[in-house]
């Protein structure tokens, strides 16, 4: 691989949360990244605190927008949700796959409804499994008795048989869902920490290298990036690590 082909590679690949609490937060640490990435996530508290007009202004900086609200409602209110921010044209929307198959299946036609009305590609919608931040005890404690992983492929099981484009998922189970649900499907993967780095409150981490080398379609990276001194240099070491580019 070429040096231009290989950084273009690891740009599409890692995706930064902007995990800030205001707009002006979030537009310095993208000022900081600068093409380090070419996708950002906002998520639900950037979002709540800034609005639609923080994912407008991301979009005309040049960024594709991994919008990660994890929509979670009865159907008709879902479909409202997509219907809501549609518009802004996010690349990824989140929706929870517990919330079950009239609910996903709701979510996908008002996701292809909006897109056609406003001119805007469709967005993909990316079901929710299990959060990274939850273990086998979490699930016993809500009543479910399942070992996460295997609770992660029976939702990704759903959010695939309803329409969904991929889903979210700890590292853990990248190779189980790639060789379920085939190789397009969309594998966006939290829990990412560099070797040597702090989990966190994350409980199934991994290393980049090992989540690209089962399958991940994406990373996603956030106290790593945005809690370092050089927000760039710790995306493209990043990059580096996961073997993706010759930086």
């Amino acid at each position: 691989m070429d040096r231009l082909n290989s950084e273009s590679s690891a740009r599409e690949r890692l995706i930064v949360a902007l995990d800030a609490p205001s707009a002006r937060n979030a537009l310095e640490l993208v000022d900081g990244l600068g093409d380090a990435c070419l996708w950002v996530k906002v998520g639900l508290e950037l979002y709540l605190a800034a609005g639609p007009s923080i994912v407008e202004e991301l979009g005309k900086r040049g960024y594709s927008v991994f919008l990660d609200l994890k929509l979670h409602d009865i159907p008709n209110t879902a479909a409202g949700g997509i219907r809501a921010v549609a518009e802004l044209a996010p690349t990824f929307i989140t929706i929870h796959s517990s919330g079950g198959r009239d609910m996903l299946k709701a979510a996908v036609e008002e996701a292809g409804t909006q897109a056609a009305k406003h001119g805007v590609p469709r967005p993909k919608l990316l079901g929710v499994t299990v959060l990274t931040s939850l273990d086998r005890s979490d699930l016993e404690a809500i009543g479910v008795n399942a070992d996460p992983s295997d609770q992660v492929l029976r939702l990704a099981g759903l959010a695939r048989e309803n329409g969904l484009d991929g889903v979210i998922c700890s590292p853990l189970e990248i190779a189980a869902l790639r060789k379920q649900c085939g190789p397009d499907f969309v594998l966006m993967v939290p829990g990412i920490r560099p070797a040597g780095s702090a989990a966190n409150d994350q409980k199934r981490v991994m290393t980049p290298r090992q989540a690209v080398d089962l399958g991940a379609t994406n990373l996603v990276v956030s106290r790593p990036i945005y809690q370092a001194a050089d927000p760039r240099a710790a995306a493209e070491a990043i990059a580096r690590e996961a073997g993706v580019n010759d930086l």
